[in-house]
């Protein structure tokens, strides 16, 4: 088969298809680099511009309906219209919303998420998860008195802390020690070598952006010993896997670690960041008890995040509809793989629950080292091929279902993945 033929004809489709769009992407070139402020959005020929969203749907301009099983990058596990976090957040801006001073909700959110998940005995707010992993890296390195932060190929904690197949040039400048993924010797090396000058391992109990690559429980559970033994501090980055239980991945794998970042969902959508753990080490933000660092931030508590939070973790998010989602996703990745293992395709989709990615090549797939030879082309086929059958996942391949997909929706998903396959086997 001409991939690169396939690949054109399905731009092509897409392109005439959506010629309002387009107009939107000429306006966009001539005020904003590339059209957009979010690099992660573009892909080629442009990105469809949308209109509104609804449930487990999104509209675009030119009048195409998308189910949307990219979930916002999981920010959007709860789907585009629980109602109570609606009102929640309606009922903050009523009560007025630049207060410039403390209230009860962030007392409230916080609670909720100190009783959520295990590591967690106090916390502070930001953002986002960027600003929450940057915050958890200062810390660790005041804590400690040590500079050295190890961090995993393909990882990603933010927009300034990638570590993809090539150095990221607006990575903060920390002391970088950048590791395989899922390489417990190689951990044990550099241990071994930096021992006494390792503030922390930053590291996600599944690479999210890098092709969601679980953690293996053995790599995972070394690091936690080698953090007690040295007197580093184990960071888990869930801000994306904090979704995969009641208490986040940490949960599931009965490691506990120093410090933890979220992000994404927990505000029920809207901006929301947070990063927390041992009381000893978070006193360092407590001047009444000696701490010595400062935490800044307009909007760490805006009234609108803190309310939305509340509502999402107290009445939408029940422990039932996340086990409902996880075991939904657990079924589309297996069934998947599935359908490309029978027409003989050189794909596979890695992943846990309802967090996956499809790749271009049969896998197995532990870590970045096993993408190189990937054929991307099979992911931007997969991607056109769902959006003409009015389905929206990520051009990468990354998919995060929302409570609001369906065992219907799925099915659909999966009749448009069988025509895929017959269409390209």
């Amino acid at each position: 088969m001409d991939l690169d033929r396939a690949v054109l004809k399905a731009r092509e489709a897409y392109a005439a298809a959506r010629p309002v769009s387009s107009q939107w992407t000429d306006r966009a070139n001539a005020v904003m680099p590339g059209g957009n402020t979010r690099s992660v959005l573009q892909f080629l020929p442009f990105p469809f511009r949308v209109e509104r969203a609804e449930q487990q749907y999104l509209w675009d301009v030119d009048g195409h309906r998308y189910l949307d099983l990219l979930g916002n990058y999981t920010a959007g596990l709860l789907g585009h219209s629980p109602q109570p976090v609606l009102n929640a957040a309606r009922t903050a801006l009523e009560s007025g919303w630049s207060l410039g001073s403390v209230h009860a909700d962030e007392v409230a959110l916080a609670e909720l998420l100190v009783e959520r998940f295990a590591s967690l005995e106090q916390l502070r707010f930001t953002n986002s998860g960027t600003e929450a992993n940057l915050m958890a890296l200062a810390l660790a390195t005041h804590h400690t008195d040590r500079s050295k932060i190890i961090v995993f190929e393909n990882g990603y904690h933010g927009g300034v802390l990638t570590f993809g197949t090539h150095s990221n040039p607006i990575n903060v400048p920390h002391d970088w020690v950048v590791l395989p993924y899922n390489d417990v010797d190689a951990a044990r090396s550099a241990f071994a070598t930096h021992a006494e000058d390792i503030a922390a391992v930053l590291v996600e109990p599944m690479q999210g952006s890098g092709g969601c690559i679980p953690g293996d429980p053995a790599f995972l559970t070394a690091l936690r010993t080698l953090c007690t033994e040295s007197g580093a501090l184990l960071i888990f980055d869930e801000v994306m896997t904090s979704r995969f239980a009641r208490g986040g991945a940490q949960q599931l794998l009965g490691i506990t670690p120093d410090l933890t970042t979220l992000g994404k969902y927990l505000a029920g959508g809207l901006t929301f960041g947070a990063f927390g753990g041992r009381r000893d080490v978070m006193v360092a933000f407590d001047p009444t008890a000696g701490g010595a660092l400062g935490h800044a931030g307009t909007f760490n508590n805006n009234v609108t995040s803190m309310a939305a939070g509340v509502a999402a973790l107290t009445e939408v998010l029940t422990d039932e509809r996340l086990d409902a989602t996880n075991t939904r996703g657990e079924h589309l990745r297996a069934s998947l793989n599935e359908r490309f293992t029978e027409h003989g395709l050189p794909m596979t989709t890695t992943g846990t629950q309802s967090l996956m990615t499809v790749h271009g090549t049969p896998g197995p797939v532990h870590s970045a080292t096993d993408l190189v030879d990937a054929d991307d082309r099979w992911k931007e086929l997969l991607f056109f091929h769902l959006l003409a059958s009015g389905v929206y996942i990520a051009r990468r391949g990354f998919i995060a279902l929302s409570i609001e997909v369906t065992d219907a929706d799925i099915a659909h998903v999966l009749s448009a993945v069988d025509d895929f396959c017959e269409t390209f086997a």
